[in-house]
């Protein structure tokens, strides 16, 4: 661990793991002695898309005019 507490994954678990470069990782301790790394998924990107073809063109648009 160095002077400001970051730590190097030893490669295998690294990959082990399924961790790709620039992937958020959460730390939470497990106890004395034991930190588990947890990948943190990004909500937004998972549903960027979901609801393609659901609305015709520009009637998000058309909807959100209504509002003034």
């Amino acid at each position: 661990m160095s002077s400001q507490r970051q730590v190097t994954i030893p490669a295998e678990a690294f990959r082990s793991a399924g961790f790709a470069v620039g992937d958020q990782l959460a730390a939470r301790s497990d106890g004395p002695g034991r930190v588990t790394f947890e990948r943190v998924d990004d909500v937004l990107a998972e549903f960027a898309g979901a609801l393609t073809g659901v609305y015709e063109p520009d009637e998000l648009d058309k909807l959100r005019d209504e509002w003034d």
